[in-house]
Formats: structure tokens, C-alpha cells, sequence
């Protein structure tokens, strides 16, 4: 249950750093509204998840998913660069996710 928690607070992680941008530098009320809650929401399910995980791991997992959501939503979104080694290194981040999520399987057996 604790890594479901974590994947939805990197979901709603992606979604407030896209909200900062609809924001319009928080002049907009509904966007502004919407960003906080997911900020809130995020950081409240990653505090639940992080009582049977381990901080490190736990922090880093939320991070990439935030990271590498909001990049590709930004190429999606907002036309950002599709530049090979920028998909690379984003592919590096979801790497480092899934490679950390499986290191605490093994520690937890």
C-alpha cells in the first residue's frame, strides 16, 4: 500500500509543478487553487508512505516521479525539446526509480 501512496503523491507531484504553470505566477485563483491542493496532497501521501519506507528511498522515488512526469508533460504540454539526449536522461530518471523500487523489494524480503 505504501508504494501505491508514493506513486499517486509523484502523480500529483507532476501535477502541481504543471499547476505552478497555469498559475500564471499564482494570479489566477482556480489554477492556484488546484496547485495548492495537489502540493498538500502530495506532501500528506508521501509523509503516509514514507511511515513504512525508507526515507532515502522513499523521497527519491516521489522526486523522479515528479521529475521525469513533468518533463514529458512539459514536451506534451508545452512543446518543450524532444532532443534525444534529453529523452535519455529522462529515461535515466524512470531507471533510477524503478531500479530503487526493486532494491527495497529484495531489503524487505
Amino acid at each position: 500500500m505504501a508504494w501505491f501512496l508514493l506513486f499517486i503523491a509523484g502523480l500529483l507531484e507532476v501535477g502541481w509543478a504543471i499547476g505552478l504553470k497555469y498559475t500564471e505566477g499564482f494570479t489566477r485563483l482556480w489554477p492556484t487553487v488546484w496547485t495548492v491542493a495537489a502540493m498538500a496532497a502530495s506532501v500528506a501521501l508521501l509523509g503516509v508512505a514514507l511511515r513504512s519506507l525508507p526515507v532515502g528511498t522513499g523521497y527519491a522515488v516521489w522526486v523522479g516521479i515528479g521529475a521525469a512526469g513533468t518533463a514529458l508533460l512539459g514536451i506534451i504540454l508545452f512543446g518543450e525539446s524532444r532532443e534525444p539526449l534529453r529523452l535519455f536522461c529522462l529515461a535515466l530518471i524512470v531507471a533510477g526509480v524503478i531500479g530503487l523500487r526493486l532494491v527495497s523489494a529484495e531489503s524487505a524480503s
